[in-house]
């Protein structure tokens, strides 16, 4: 079963062997329950649906052969039919009953073309384009521009209603179309053709671009609106609506990428003012950034041994404090992160060349205590520690009665975090083994025991006199804040989507969107130390 049967010219006869193979297929289908209805009505096969992908051979010998046409390539005697179609549909009907396993698979790639060819006629009564005539063929949450010329207009798929109202009311009309979503769209690429365009929100999409889907239907020269912007909200929700549309146009839309149509919008995740200044900030290292170098101007930090840091310096420093800060934010909360940093200080992190019973282990456990005892205030003081291979730090201390520990076990110390930390930041821990001093200006200087008290004091420091607003998601903003931060092609930030190449970006859809969950497990824990801001 391979070519088309359409390059086979049979006449009649050629009709009865369909005809027979169809009856049979579906005679054999309904016997076995191999159907499952759809929407209540019973499924069976069509001509067309069973002839795709078939070569048919016969040879027919009749005594008075009649051709229709000039060229006699078509035989056209009537009688053949009826005889064709009767021994066929008995050799057939017997070879299926013996031989089950083909006729599953037969059966099973008709009813793949039968879906992919309604799914094809679905797709085209999805794409009409817009006239005078067919304007209310567009998709009612549809706010499209009043612009014709596709060149000259951008439409922006944001996330959900809210953020479509404040889109809606911020874009520029004359050229800005915006269609919401509503939640998460269907994973694409596990999807068939014909459950793809069951979706609500995805055939909403298909009509409003007016491109078609797939390799034979999608045609780029059609695209209503020559930028599509994918604007969601700046949290994990967001980039997984994100993920699922670049699934989608990827698979079902390429050209639309290759050809440079597909856009990210970037749109801010906090605003910070200071009198009448005002500064939109795309994310956490942004405003972390901007706190550092409001609140480190009048600051001067001076180690034990004398290094001064000030002025870039010190912003350079403070910022790998706030690189750690981020490594040490995937460690799960039962872990007490500021008795992990004065490990890190008294460079004990790597446990490897530990020894349980050795003096020096022993020694580099009271020492670490000492160091969290002296750092911390007077009320949570007291602190005693040991070590050893299977439990790892342990740290304890009895206040009226009552027993504390701090536990720093073996699966922490020998995680990739802190694999990162040794390998990166020894020479940073390194500056606080002694205290350091904060100085500024004429007041009394602040002693410093760890990186993080020095961030957080630089940073409290950057927040006086600052207001601070974070938009959990788009819809929050202003109409006109939206329009100065996202829409407005003079101030937005746009990335443009491109495929360098196009197999490697289809084992990374396959592994994070495809059936198999192992190659998604591993690509999320080989990956798992790079994820700088995790937004729960």
């Amino acid at each position: 079963f391979v070519n088309n049967i359409n390059t086979i010219e049979g006449g009649t006869h050629l009709a009865g062997f369909k005809s027979a193979l169809t009856r049979s297929l579906n005679q054999y289908a309904s016997k076995n329950n191999l159907f499952k209805p759809i929407k209540g009505k019973t499924f069976s096969l069509g001509g067309d649906d069973v002839r795709e992908g078939l070569t048919a051979i016969l040879s027919i010998k009749v005594p008075e052969p009649q051709f229709e046409g000039q060229t006699k390539t078509k035989l056209g005697n009537g009688e053949a039919k009826g005889i064709c179609d009767s021994i066929i549909m008995e050799s057939l009907s017997d070879f299926f009953e013996q031989n089950p396993n083909i006729a599953k698979q037969i059966i099973g790639k008709a009813e793949n073309a039968a879906l992919a060819r309604e799914a094809a006629r679905k797709a085209r009564e999805l794409t009409r384009r817009k006239s005078s005539l067919e304007i209310t063929n567009l998709p009612g949450k549809l706010a499209d521009c009043q612009e014709k010329d596709p060149k000259l207009s951008e439409i922006f798929i944001v996330e959900g209603d809210s953020a479509g109202g404040s889109a809606k009311q911020g874009r520029d009309r004359k050229f800005q179309a915006i269609l919401p979503l509503r939640g998460k769209i269907l994973n694409t690429w596990k999807s068939r053709t014909d459950k793809i365009l069951g979706s609500t929100e995805i055939g909403t999409l298909i009509t409003a671009l007016g491109t078609g889907i797939g390799n034979q239907e999608f045609n780029v020269e059609k695209l209503r609106y020559h930028k599509v912007v994918i604007m969601t909200d700046a949290d994990v929700d967001g980039s997984h609506i994100r993920t699922l549309l670049l699934t989608f146009f990827f698979k079902e839309m390429r050209g639309l990428i290759e050809n440079g149509n597909l856009y990210i919008a970037r749109p801010p995740l906090y605003k910070i003012k200071r009198g009448k200044d005002e500064l939109y900030l795309m994310d956490d290292n942004e405003l972390y950034q901007e706190l550092i170098n409001y609140g480190s101007k009048d600051f001067t930090f001076k180690t034990a041994k004398g290094t001064t840091f000030e002025k870039k310096d010190l912003n350079k420093e403070l910022l790998k404090i706030v690189e750690v800060k981020n490594l040490l934010s995937k460690i799960p909360e039962r872990y007490d992160k500021k008795v992990l940093e004065q490990i890190a200080i008294a460079g004990c992190l790597d446990v490897k060349k530990f020894n349980d019973k050795s003096e020096k282990t022993t020694q580099a456990a009271h020492y670490i205590a000492e160091r969290i005892n002296i750092s911390a205030p007077d009320f949570d003081r007291g602190w005693e520690g040991s070590y050893d291979k299977e439990k790892g730090f342990v740290f304890q201390r009895e206040l009226r009665g009552v027993t504390d520990l701090i536990k720093i076990d073996p699966d922490l110390l020998h995680s990739q975090v802190i694999e990162n930390i040794i390998n990166n930041y020894d020479e940073l821990y390194a500056i606080f083994e002694s205290p350091g001093s904060l100085i500024n200006g004429s007041e009394n200087s602040i002693v410093i025991y760890s990186p993080s008290q020095l961030l957080d004091t630089i940073v409290n420091a950057g927040k006086k006199g600052l207001s601070l607003q974070r938009y959990k998601g788009l819809g929050e903003m202003n109409p006109e804040q939206l329009w100065e931060t996202t829409l407005d092609p003079n101030n937005r930030s746009l990335i443009q989507v491109k495929i360098d190449d196009v197999e490697v970006s289809k084992g990374i859809f396959e592994d994070l969107m495809g059936e198999n969950v192992l190659p998604r497990k591993e690509f999320i824990e080989s990956r798992a130390s790079s994820v700088v801001n995790l937004d729960i």
